[in-house]
């Protein structure tokens, strides 16, 4: 199994790892590793990819596996007891061994932990909840401020393959018009977008500057990587974090 182990400095007792494709047991244009149960694979192939992780992470319990919907909403394990699989788009946890994971196939997975090792999050950042506030109020759930968070920016499509539209572009220049840097025109009508960029933004707009990652495009590479845009039709990646007890 090829496990992308973040390369920041976060405190020791701060796990975490993204997955690609290698190592699992789907077929077809699930070929791998996919953990999405939401995009029609064999749900007992699915099943036995999660637990192949759970084993290989030596997770005492199942991960918390969200129901993602593009929007802004942050789970916290603490407050409320889980249901299965959540509504949200991030999670929050300062319990030792809870691990949380974010689903991606070409968005961008945000992980994030405190200095301290008290706290961790995920955040699934497409291009709306992005644009929408999705990190900014994950930040604000995990009670630290900006500037004690480290954040690491998992594979995602790169700035070279995003293309979007007019109306994305000014969605995020209305929301700050700094974005202006991560939109590069492309065709009539059409501009390259950089998510990692966009989402720098965001994070240092509430204080967090010491973020890592970003470079790993998914649509370039289809042997590691899963990715919407390219494919259509295939699986999902996840990334996890969890804190040791």
């Amino acid at each position: 199994m090829d496990l992308i182990r973040p390369q920041w400095p976060a405190p020791a007792r701060v796990q975490a790892c993204f997955t690609t494709r290698d190592g699992g047991i789907s077929q077809g244009v699930y070929a791998g590793l996919n953990l999405g149960n939401h995009v029609a694979d064999a749900p007992a192939d699915v099943a036995q990819n999660r637990q192949h992780l759970r084993q290989m992470l030596g997770l005492a319990s199942e991960p918390l596996w969200l129901e993602q919907v593009h929007g802004t909403a942050v789970f916290d394990c603490q407050a409320v007891a889980p249901q299965q699989p959540p509504r949200a788009d991030a999670a929050i946890t300062r319990l030792p061994g809870q691990a949380l994971t974010v689903m991606t196939a070409d968005c961008l997975p945000v992980l994030l932990c405190d200095e301290a090792g008290s706290v961790v999050a995920t955040a699934h950042a497409g291009w709306r909840g992005l644009c929408d506030g999705v990190l900014e109020q994950t930040v604000q759930a995990m009670g630290v401020p900006g500037e004690q968070l480290l954040a690491w920016l998992g594979p995602a499509i790169g700035p070279k393959a995003f293309e979007v539209g007019d109306e994305v572009r000014a969605a995020f220049l209305a929301r700050d018009p700094a974005a202006v840097a991560a939109f590069h025109p492309h065709v009539p009508g059409k501009w390259w977008a950089d998510l990692p960029l966009l989402a720098r933004q965001r994070l240092a707009s509430v204080g967090v500057g010491q973020v890592s990652g970003g470079d790993l495009c998914t649509h370039s590479d289809a042997q590691r990587f899963y990715s919407y845009r390219r494919d259509g039709q295939t699986g999902r990646m996840a990334g996890l974090i969890w804190l040791m007890s």
